[in-house]
């Protein structure tokens, strides 16, 4: 039966319903007990025999002979409904006639058990309390298309637990991060989505206009900035969990809206930094029951007591036989690339071009968790330089399964140093790199005023619980990811 057709026979059941009196959506529902808990507390109540109201969706319907079987779920579980032509004479036909699955029913009943165990409800009294018009997939028949799931997550979510589960997992990790760092005395803060300047990140943003200031605004590409000007103003520990947008490619690890924590410490330097996110990440694999260990991409991978530490050039030695990074030019590393399918625009620096073969080639050689320090300095511009480095600073990455888990470093405090990296950057820039950071004049005057030495680090949650929940792709852990338009496919 076509989509319409079965709409406009859904249509006619509703107006049967409501043609008998009956409201098919009010506003209040009773229920006296979850399915979760009827289930849990199921012996007792079966044998009081007294009565429960549950709510849920059908999910199922059986009929045989003058008895019908539904099975109903709600958010913490699922029980079998039964009706007897027997007990409830006309109300039997009349109800069961207008009832389709996918709908939202209220029923009230005693519980019992099946002859073969089954728990159920035997049904007194039922009404709908919200009637479906369009019929659910018929498992993955109607929702073959991957992209189609991520378009209808609430079809999705109604179809496959595991997908609800993962979810569920999601908001176990981010409560986990909130609670690590409240205990260690992180103050939570909120800092401005839409910014004069986009800062805090090499990156392409979104810009909007704001009418009554006409003036343009940029989405946020990171919360860093402000958060630094908190350690300006007084506060010694801070953190921001939130949403931040890129004006970038989607990929299987890239979406342009993404969750990110950034949390900051005054008086700490990027080994101090290290401490906190191996003990963070220990403290996630705790309230994840992982421990110590997790599967991803069918591969184990292993967070030790102590994350084993690689150099940024070191492991272009190993993985890109990039022997010697510091004899190397623009040019020639430019060349490399190519030799690696990149191809370096005119204005990517040597640094920026080496943080390419990095991501493509050697990245994702790195299993289990891994520090990877010492990253080029004209792709850092708001870290402290490296003192035994010349063009490297105190940053590092945490790897784990390939991907970049968190960025970090020690935080850049000399207002001399960061106004003559914001005008490199500027350069690049006015050469048509329009990832490069912008010059940020509020910026510098805060650190003039003073900034302690601090550390800081960035997780992207999202590539987190790509981690965790063992998918590859970042849309399968974004609720409701930023898709093409459907008329454009």
């Amino acid at each position: 039966m076509a989509l319409e057709d079965i709409r406009r026979e859904r249509l006619e059941k509703l107006s049967r319903y409501e043609a008998g009196g009956n409201d098919a959506y009010p506003a209040t529902v009773r229920r006296t007990i979850s399915i979760g808990d009827l289930r849990k507390k199921f012996a007792a109540l079966a044998k009081s025999k007294k009565r429960v109201a549950v709510v849920g969706r059908i999910r199922a319907l059986r009929s045989h002979g003058g008895a019908t079987f539904g099975d109903l779920e709600d958010g913490s579980g699922k029980i079998q409904l039964y009706w007897s032509k027997d007990e409830l004479g006309g109300a039997y036909e009349k109800f069961l006639d207008v009832l389709d699955i996918g709908d939202f029913v209220e029923a009230t009943g005693a519980p019992f058990a099946t002859k073969r165990g089954e728990q159920s409800v035997r049904v007194s009294a039922a009404r709908i309390v919200a009637k479906s018009l369009l019929p659910l997939p018929e498992k993955w028949h109607g929702l073959k298309d991957v992209e189609e799931r991520f378009r209808t997550r609430e079809l999705d979510l109604v179809m496959n637990e595991e997908i609800r589960e993962r979810f569920r997992m999601r908001s176990r990790i981010i409560r986990a991060l909130r609670a690590f760092l409240d205990k260690e005395g992180f103050l939570e803060v909120e800092t401005p989505l839409l910014q004069p300047i986009a800062g805090g990140a090499i990156a392409r943003p979104f810009v909007t206009h704001h009418n009554a200031l006409d003036s343009d605004l940029y989405l946020r590409v990171a919360p860093e900035l402000y958060l630094k000007r908190l350690l300006v103003g007084g506060y010694e520990r801070v953190y921001e969990l939130g949403k931040s947008f890129r004006n970038e490619g989607i990929d299987a690890t890239h979406n342009p809206e993404f969750t990110s924590l950034e949390w900051y410490a005054a008086y700490w330097d990027e080994e101090q930094m290290m401490d906190s996110v191996e003990h963070l990440m220990h403290e996630l694999l705790k309230a994840l029951d992982k421990k110590g260990r997790i599967v991803f991409d069918g591969k184990e991978i292993e967070f030790e007591t102590e994350f084993p530490r690689i150099e940024f050039r070191e492991l272009l030695k190993r993985h890109a036989l990039i022997m010697d990074y510091d004899a190397e030019t623009r040019d020639s590393l430019a060349q490399r690339a190519r030799q690696f399918g990149i191809d370096p625009g005119p204005y990517e620096s040597k640094g920026k071009i080496a943080d390419e073969i990095y991501k493509k080639v050697c990245r994702p050689k790195v299993q289990n968790a891994t520090f990877i320090t010492h990253h080029p300095l004209d792709i850092s511009p708001l870290a402290k330089k490296a003192p035994d480095q010349a063009d490297a600073v105190r940053r590092f990455q945490l790897i784990a399964g390939g991907l970049e888990i968190v960025n970090a470093f020690a935080e850049l405090n000399d207002p001399r140093d960061q106004r003559e990296r914001f005008e490199a950057q500027a350069d690049h820039r006015g050469r048509g790199d329009d990832e490069a950071h912008p010059f940020d004049a509020a910026f510098v005057e805060a650190l003039e005023y003073g900034m302690p030495p601090a550390a800081g680090a960035g997780i992207g949650v999202d590539r987190l619980v790509m981690l965790f929940a063992d998918v590859r792709n970042i849309r399968e852990v974004v609720l409701f990811p930023t898709l093409r338009p459907r008329e454009s496919r």
